[in-house]
């Protein structure tokens, strides 16, 4: 018979013979933890913030008073350079365009690269870890011992080696970052499977003949959607600063985009003579995202108790 330590945690993960109350009562202990994370300030500050980010990302043509590209170069030149006002409230940048307007339309490049690239490493990770967890032995030193020589490896230093070798672009840079993260998003969830493989649950699994396959992504994987969303989380914003370190450093979005790491790029100079904005604001919008994502996982870790 099994202790009530047992049942309870084959109860939690759905295992069979659990009576329907106590399936009601896990069912209504998730929604509390729903109601919980909504009531965390600090995860309702970061959402708030980064869905300011995503409506500007979706609608910032309809936001951004002026045009981010650039529209009338000849009349926008003699604009060059404006400090901050009421008609350009972030002011100018070298070639007259409006700061607000470029800052808005850069928020579409990172929430492309971004998610993409850390829902790319958190796919890739999952599997590595379910793989390496489950199977142990051979299989685990096969996966982890790259990993380990992998993240030897600084993933900026990394990444602009592969960059200069295949080119920069948008849909490069989303799958090397993606590639780079695969790697600590795996060892955190072979953590996690490592924890569960040996529980009740995953026993009834076996003695039922079910296939591996089926057990590490049917039985295990629901189980451990916590720490792979916090590490997604965690990840989603390691992505929003590698992706703008890379733009400036030339190796990620090309001009003549608005992306923000492109604009500091262009205009760091200019602080030298003492035009400060066209590369504060584009640095404070890295800084306000990277902060929301971390206000999020936050909240998140809190919640899920990790």
């Amino acid at each position: 018979m099994s202790t009530p330590e047992e049942r309870a945690v084959l109860v939690e993960r759905g295992g069979l013979g659990a009576p329907e109350e106590e399936r009601r009562a896990i069912r209504v202990a998730r929604r509390e933890r729903f109601a919980l994370l909504l009531r965390s300030k600090t995860f309702l500050a970061g959402i708030t913030i980064f869905g300011v980010w995503a409506f500007c990302a979706v609608f910032g043509e309809l936001v951004a008073p002026y045009d981010p590209l650039g529209g009338d170069l000849a009349a926008e030149i003699g604009n060059r350079l404006q400090a901050p006002s009421l008609s350009h409230p972030f002011g100018t940048d070298e070639l007259g365009r409006d700061v607000l307007s470029r800052v808005i339309g850069g928020a579409r490049d990172i929430l492309t690269i971004a998610p993409l690239a850390a829902l790319l490493g958190t796919a890739l990770g999952t599997v590595l870890g379910l793989v390496a967890g489950y199977f142990r032995g051979a299989a685990d030193d096969l996966i982890m011992r790259p990993v380990d020589a992998f993240l030897a490896i600084p993933p900026v230093i990394l990444g602009l080696v592969v960059l200069t070798a295949l080119g920069a672009s948008q849909w490069w840079l989303i799958v090397v970052i993606g590639v780079l993260f695969a790697p600590i998003i795996g060892r955190t969830v072979r953590a996690a499977v490592l924890a569960e493989r040996e529980l009740e649950y995953v026993q009834a699994a076996r003695l039922r003949n079910e296939r591996a396959p089926y057990i590490m992504f049917a039985e295990i994987l629901p189980n451990v959607y916590a720490p792979i969303l916090v590490e997604f989380t965690v990840r989603l914003g390691y992505a929003v600063f590698t992706a703008a370190t890379l733009s400036f450093l030339g190796f990620g979005v090309q001009p003549p985009s608005p992306d923000w790491g492109l604009q500091i790029k262009d205009t760091y100079i200019s602080i030298n003579a003492g035009y400060w904005w066209p590369t504060l604001f584009p640095a404070l919008a890295i800084a306000s995202l990277v902060i929301s994502v971390n206000l999020i996982t936050d909240g998140l870790s809190r919640v899920l108790g990790r």
